[in-house]
């Protein structure tokens, strides 16, 4: 499900051609190369494939949802904007998309771990395509995920939207690089380290796992001390993160 109102952004498509997309979707557009073939997973209301094409920057789309309502909004959308050539297809994740049909694909708007279960699923994106994925949640499974389906990050954005902070990542087939484990949390430091929004990334991440590391030690169960430990790892990294951000250590 897409994070905002799609109402307030897209109320009359069918009048008004120029509609601009929210911040999270017009970052994740910025990322899709000039005459993609491109496959929005979970498409929603098909913003993201509806705007490239109106603007002519993609070749083709396939708006692919595993829901049957907000697909049917998709089409009504597609056919009012005047966009005949967006492909709306009914399936769990890529299930239902030809791999010669795309060289693009956007997962965005769900879990960190829901994301990666669907690239584990299709393979062949992993090894051919150019891959946007923006998780809702739980970034770090994400990309704790990526060295098993042999995906490389490429770039990441950070982008706030609706007073929510937002990771990008645009990864595809390579050796993949080892991330600290402050890094799951928050990014790539050597991608997002000069990124305005990078300190809020980190403090952010910090409350969380803070609050998380409380939780395990109040339970005091001896299942979660493994847990409880990565979580520690994880902060003191970010700690050190925010540290070198601000100029007061190395």
């Amino acid at each position: 499900m897409r994070a905002y109102s799609v109402l307030a952004v897209f109320h009359s498509i069918g009048m008004d051609r120029t509609f601009k997309l929210p911040p999270r979707l017009a970052a994740i557009a910025a990322l899709v190369p000039d005459g993609a073939r491109l496959a929005d997973v979970g498409t929603d209301h098909a913003l993201l494939p509806i705007r490239l094409l109106l603007d002519g920057k993609i070749q083709s789309a396939i708006a692919s949802d595993i829901r049957p309502g907000p697909l049917s909004h998709a089409k009504e959308n597609a056919c009012a904007a005047g966009v005949p050539n967006l492909s709306c297809v009914l399936c769990d994740g890529l299930t239902g998309v030809s791999p010669d049909s795309v060289d693009t694909v956007v997962i965005a708007g769900m879990g960190g771990e829901n994301i990666a279960g669907i690239l584990r699923a299709a393979p062949w994106a992993c090894s051919g395509a150019l891959l946007l994925l923006q998780p809702m949640s739980r970034p770090e499974e994400l990309r704790a995920a990526l060295p098993s389906l042999g995906l490389l990050i490429r770039a990441e954005r950070l982008v706030r939207d609706g007073g929510r902070l937002y990771s990008i990542l645009a990864v595809s087939s390579g050796v993949p690089d080892a991330l600290s484990p402050g890094e799951m949390y928050c990014g790539k430091y050597s991608l997002v380290s000069g990124d305005p929004l990078f300190s809020e990334m980190l403090a952010e991440q910090e409350k969380r796992l803070q609050t998380a590391i409380r939780g395990l030690e109040r339970s005091g169960r001896e299942s979660g001390s493994e847990r409880l430990y990565m979580l520690r790892l994880a902060s003191e990294d970010i700690m050190k993160m925010r540290r070198i951000s601000h100029g007061d250590g190395s």
